[in-house]
């Protein structure tokens, strides 16, 4: 029985100044949580409980798909993530440290490596295989803007997955137990999620798909269609307008530079055109002009792993911006940070606020490169930068006036976008990673050299797959979305104890009474929190019981007397009296569900 009087407990009355969401705010005032740096956080009692439950629903998921847990340490050498490429790859995400002897080790975010290499050590033949191995463990990543208690930290714990197949028939077979097992974990846990398509990023592989929980307060932000279509921002692909052929592109007018004066901003280019080629524009009714056909050049400063940087310039329709993260995700692992005066400076080809296409390319003398979006096709018609000051040029045509080295899907989506599937307009709607299960294929046992004899005896490459869970981070988000303006509701699964006994009276028959009701309770299997406190007030205990939100209350006051004790439940907010004598039977009636 866990005792108020000598828990390691201390509720809080005011928020926490750093506290920036509601998970953040009730897990600290209600003592789950404590904060030590910036994205690091203590587990104090109560919370570990809760976090201990969410680890054990996670664990027995995986168990019932043939997953055998094993542990790596969060301390690696710096060798084999080297051999992968990932050393570099990661950049700055990673804590690297060195030991006395100046040798190199790494802080693990992920263990794809360790993984890898065990499976490599122990297992050589087709017979060894199918395997799928776990652990839940603590990984590291130096987040540059830690921010919202749990859902985004430098430490934190997750549970890690990977299979190990001989073909990949086997590798889809053990995606779909994983994503199977998935859907079922987020079910217990309370935790609506959608599936969404996903980009591998630097993990690698072909198919991935996050388990997306939709709040407010999460950082990603996904699509999804009436007919079907679920896609992280990042994974949408572009539907590209039909390209013309070399007939139909000739036939279209020449390109023309045209006076601009003062038209160095999209909105203002499309203001002028509008007043001096008054019905000129490409739409169809009015010949007005819109900010689409306005190409738009964003120039971005490519920073890769190794120090090395080169110049982006990014063409896309004047009607859209560029999207932070999927810009991320199409030039991974390089950092792309917009161009500064100093940099327009070392590169005069690019004119600030008039760049065109001319000059640019790979190929040019600038060696500048030079993508664009994927709504800019051959036949597409743009006005666009001349390359010098208040100067532009009007019917500029891919694929005849200027070509590029490339697509690139960084633009922003918008809402009722088509979606890629053909599934109908797509929403914007914003949600929280919890999961993400990827097909990694042969990428990491190519580079460290996993391999087994197949049934004929020859060497084959074995094939994986990748599946994570946020622990900590679900912890954080099941509080975010069980919570009312008095505390924690915590879903009975995964509160810190089956019942929450309150003694609030001055009488020790009122201590007594509680005593033999927890006891009685703990013998019959259910887990007890007793507000033992003495010198404590009623209402005191009860704005505790709201915030701490164990599921169901017992209090024992001044009803005694009258021969009753007061059932509360916290999700609903009811009350029943009931006597002494059945309230054991009650409540665990009312925890077991009977």
């Amino acid at each position: 029985m866990i005792r108020l009087s000598s828990s390691f407990v201390r509720t809080l009355r005011e928020d926490p100044a750093d506290a920036e969401v509601a998970s953040h705010k009730l897990l600290v005032r209600a003592g789950y949580v404590r904060r030590s740096a910036p994205g690091v956080y203590t587990w104090l009692p109560l919370g570990l409980k809760v976090l201990r439950k969410v680890e054990a629903i996670v664990r027995q998921e995986q168990e019932a798909i043939g997953g055998q847990e094993l542990v790596f340490s969060a301390l690696q050498p710096r060798e084999p993530y080297e051999t992968t490429g990932r050393w570099e790859d990661y950049g700055p995400t990673v804590f690297r440290l060195q030991d006395r002897r100046q040798g190199d080790y790494l802080l693990a975010p992920t263990h794809e490596e360790m993984f890898t290499l065990t499976v490599k050590d122990l297992y050589n033949s087709y017979k060894d295989l199918p395997v799928m191995l776990y652990q839940v463990q603590t990984k590291f990543r130096d987040e540059a803007r830690p921010r919202a208690g749990l859902l985004r930290t430098r430490e934190f714990v997750m549970k890690d997955a990977y299979s190990f197949d001989i073909d990949d028939a086997g590798l889809d077979a053990s995606y779909e137990k994983q994503r199977g097992a998935y859907q079922r974990t987020f079910e217990r846990l309370g935790l609506p999620t959608v599936i969404c398509r996903a980009d591998a990023g630097a993990m690698g592989g072909s198919r991935s798909e996050e388990f997306l929980h939709p709040t407010a307060v999460g950082e990603d932000t996904f699509v999804v269609s009436d007919g079907g279509y679920a896609a992280n921002v990042e994974a949408v692909t572009t539907i590209a307008p039909p390209a013309l052929d070399d007939a139909a592109i000739a036939a279209l007018p020449a390109m023309h530079v045209e006076d601009t004066p003062g038209a160095s901003t999209i909105a203002a280019l499309t203001d002028f055109s509008n007043r001096a080629f008054p019905g000129k524009g490409p739409i169809a009714a009015s010949g007005e002009w819109t900010r689409y056909e306005m190409l738009k050049h964003l120039v971005y400063l490519l920073t890769y792993p190794d120090g090395s940087t080169e110049p982006l310039v990014i063409a896309l329709p004047g009607d859209r911006e560029i999207d932070d993260k999927r810009l991320e995700t199409a030039v991974a692992p390089a950092v792309a940070t917009p161009f500064t005066e100093a940099d327009f400076t070392k590169h005069p080809v690019l004119k600030k606020g008039y760049i065109g296409p001319d000059g640019l390319g790979t190929e040019s003398d600038s060696a500048i490169r030079y993508v664009v979006d994927p709504r800019v096709v051959p036949g597409t018609s743009w006005v666009a930068g001349a390359g010098e000051k208040d100067k532009h040029v009007y019917d500029l045509v891919f694929g005849r006036d200027f070509h590029a080295d490339g697509t690139i899907e960084a633009a922003a989506v918008h809402d009722g976008d088509p979606a890629p599937d053909g599934s109908g307009p797509m929403r914007l709607t914003r949600g929280m990673e919890m999961g993400h299960i990827f097909q990694l294929g042969r990428k990491y046992a190519e580079a460290l050299d996993l391999k087994v004899l197949d049934v004929n005896g020859k060497t084959v490459v074995v094939t994986m797959g990748s599946y994570g869970i946020g622990v900590t981070r679900a912890v954080a988000a099941i509080a975010e979305l069980h919570h009312d303006d008095k505390g924690l509701v915590w879903p009975r699964q995964i509160a810190p104890a089956d019942v929450h006994i309150m003694a609030t009276g001055k009488g020790q028959e009122i201590f007594d009474e509680a005593e033999r009701i927890g006891t009685e309770l703990e013998a019959r299997g259910l887990e007890v929190l007793y507000d033992d406190r003495p010198k404590v007030s009623p209402g005191v205990k009860f704005k505790d019981a709201e915030l701490l939100g164990v599921p169901t209350s017992v209090v024992v006051g001044k009803g005694l007397a009258t021969g009753v004790v007061e059932v509360r439940d916290r999700a609903r907010g009811t009350l029943e009296e009931v006597s002494p004598a059945d309230v054991v039977e009650a409540v665990v009636a009312e925890v077991r569900g009977a």
